[in-house]
């Protein structure tokens, strides 16, 4: 549904003056994030991680059935809404300033519960870490590959799918448990 919302504003857009922005947004990238930027998103961005990082010893009993969960003490419904309305206000923060960069919260996770384990307390602090260092790396790469910027969502795609790869194709292999 968004994506057609997307779509439409593309083909609504000037294609002079608003529809290159639309199409770089769609591809993701850092360039024109500036300090204002940043001090604009900090309170959002800090405040829904924190809470999630917060909460990070909840979501192994979230993980479990509704009832199982709420036998031992937790409100499901209610702690599950909290969490993903901090996990998506943050994450929707960073969209609306640096666009799409897919991959990441996609495979750091994973990669992150096969460095760790599946406890969250030590896969989310990991994830929120890893998923920084890739995104800098991918950025890193992108700016410096070519003499003018690849667009970092294409390469974090790409290195996200190669990663993948190698995850599926070793899929037996494990760090820790």
């Amino acid at each position: 549904m968004f994506s057609s919302g997307v779509g439409v504003l593309k083909y609504m857009a000037d294609p002079l003056t608003q529809l290159p922005d639309i199409v770089f947004w769609t591809m993701g990238g850092l360039w024109s994030v500036s300090w204002d930027d940043v001090l604009y998103l900090l309170p959002v961005v800090l405040g829904g991680l924190a809470i999630v990082f917060l909460m990070r010893w909840r979501l192994n009993l979230l993980s479990l059935d509704d009832d199982t969960s709420f036998s031992l003490g937790a409100a499901p419904g209610r702690e599950r809404a909290l969490i993903l309305v901090a996990a998506v206000g943050a994450a929707a923060a960073v969209v609306s300033v640096a666009g799409i960069v897919g991959w990441i919260g996609l495979l750091i996770p994973h990669v992150a519960r096969r460095l760790r384990g599946a406890d969250a307390q030590a896969s989310l602090p990991t994830s929120i870490l890893l998923g920084a260092v890739f995104a800098l790396v991918c950025d890193d790469l992108a700016r410096t590959l070519r003499p003018g910027e690849i667009p970092l969502g294409i390469l974090a795609s790409l290195l996200g799918a190669l990663l993948f790869l190698a995850m599926m194709l070793r899929g037996s292999i494990r760090v820790q448990r």
